[in-house]
């Protein structure tokens, strides 16, 4: 006869040991790099998302609102803190901070009404949308001081047909605005009168010619760092001139742009590459030192290989990559590795050159992460491995200071105690490492 009454012992999808967790430590890693309700290499993403869901009334509210906060502010996610804030307004022990917490984390217009289609998609299925459930006064509440943050530009930028429109929000809420100046802005935004935002987009969208658009809003100043990243391929297709683009790049602002953007554009416009270079290595100037001796320890598996979300041009290891880039720069003693079957030492190459070191180092395969932990980590030395956790082995404690980064959002990852893991994959993960190593120090 089968024995049923035996623990349970938590595996990675490859089979290695994993870490038995809080539900509050499950939460955050299943939230904190999650792209909401997109397939993963090895999970549905239907799953994720109510694995999150049920996880929510397992943990205490105010555990739930800080994480929800700490997914849209620092890790830059939009869809997650809205699925637990929706969770939150079912549960009578969490409604109470519904408001706050969904004040916080809308930061852009279009989530007014995308909270509002994950509530009622949530409540009633897909193929019952037309029978809104109705919403809750705390719900209500937060949507409408949420509405009050935004200008005229911003309501026009992202008022957008869809089931939901943003004067749906307005006519929901009754939300009261904050002067008479807004007053006149929403009710341009009811009779439909407010005037285009001036994006590359809109401009697009409306017939305008690629060409023409592109070069005004660069000599105009009003194409940021992201959009022009985003966009070079379209700009070269369209005719923009060479010239004109590399101007732009060396103009850019780059203090809120971290290499693995500039690892991405680079795959799509691979001439500009000397200039999207120059401009990595400017936007790392001035950056805090991470002191002491560190190993990077880089995930090359086949699974790394897989996009950040369903619409990223960016995968896995492109922000693995620009996070070595970035370690590279700021650390004072480095030495890189990556790991798949086997260990590879990486030559401590720059910028684009040590990515290409990095993609190039050996064949794609499994994830052996418990054997290159063990001829990595040492005493006296800083292990930093960036990886989605799912190894065929067992990781043992570090020997030095160990630090996880987890580039995905399975359910189950490794490693014994011992560990500092950061769950999610951020835009700060290097900062928020030197952050805590001056705290611990003035301890």
């Amino acid at each position: 006869m089968a024995k049923l009454n035996k623990p349970d012992k938590p595996k990675t999808h490859e089979g290695g040991k994993a870490r038995r967790q809080t539900p509050e430590q499950q939460l955050r890693r299943s939230v904190l790099n999650c792209m909401l309700w997109e397939d993963t290499f090895y999970e549905n993403g239907e799953d994720i998302a109510a694995r999150i869901a049920g996880l929510v009334e397992r943990v205490k509210p105010e555990a739930v609102s800080a994480i929800a906060i700490e997914a849209r502010t620092k890790m830059k996610l939009r869809h997650a803190p809205l699925l637990l804030v929706r969770a939150m307004a079912k549960l009578p022990d969490h409604r109470g901070l519904v408001a706050d917490t969904l004040y916080e984390i809308i930061q852009r217009p279009d989530e007014l009404t995308e909270f509002l289609a994950i509530y009622w998609k949530d409540a009633l299925g897909l193929q019952q949308q037309r029978k809104k459930q109705p919403v809750s006064a705390q719900i209500k509440k937060g949507l409408a001081r949420a509405l009050t943050k935004f200008d005229a530009y911003q309501l026009a930028k992202y008022d957008r047909d869809g089931p939901v429109r943003l004067r749906d929000v307005l006519f929901l809420t009754h939300a009261k605005p904050k002067d008479a100046a807004q007053e006149a802005v929403w009710k341009e935004l009811v009779d439909g009168k407010l005037k285009p935002a001036d994006t590359w987009e809109v401009n697009l969208s409306g017939g305008a010619d690629k060409r023409e658009t592109f070069e005004r809003l660069i000599a105009a100043k009003q194409l940021g760092a992201l959009a022009l990243l985003r966009n070079l391929r379209l700009m070269q297709t369209a005719g923009v001139p060479k010239d004109v683009i590399a101007s732009a790049l060396d103009e850019m602002r780059t203090d809120r742009v971290l290499p693995y953007r500039f690892i991405a554009a680079a795959r799509y416009a691979p001439d500009l590459e000397p200039e999207l270079e120059n401009a990595m290595f400017r936007s790392l100037e001035g950056h805090a030192a991470l002191n002491g001796k560190t190993r990077l320890l880089i995930d090359v598996s086949g699974s790394m290989s897989a996009p950040m979300s369903a619409k990223s041009e960016m995968s896995r290891l492109d922000a693995a990559c620009g996070l070595a880039v970035l370690a590279r720069e700021i650390a004072k003693e480095v030495e890189i590795f990556t790991f798949s079957h086997d260990v590879v030492k990486v030559p401590l190459r720059r910028g684009f050159a040590l990515r290409d070191a990095i993609v190039g180092s050996q064949p794609h395969g499994g994830t052996f992460l418990g054997k290159a932990v063990s001829q990595v980590d040492k005493p006296g030395v800083r292990t930093i491995v960036f990886t989605d956790e799912q190894a065929h082995d067992d990781v043992g404690a570090p020997k030095g200071r160990g630090v996880i980064v987890n580039v995905a959002s399975y359910g189950h990852g490794v490693g014994s105690d011992g560990w500092l893991r950061v769950n999610g994959f951020s835009e700060a993960v290097l900062d928020w490492l030197i952050a805590v190593e001056a705290e611990s120090a003035a301890y």
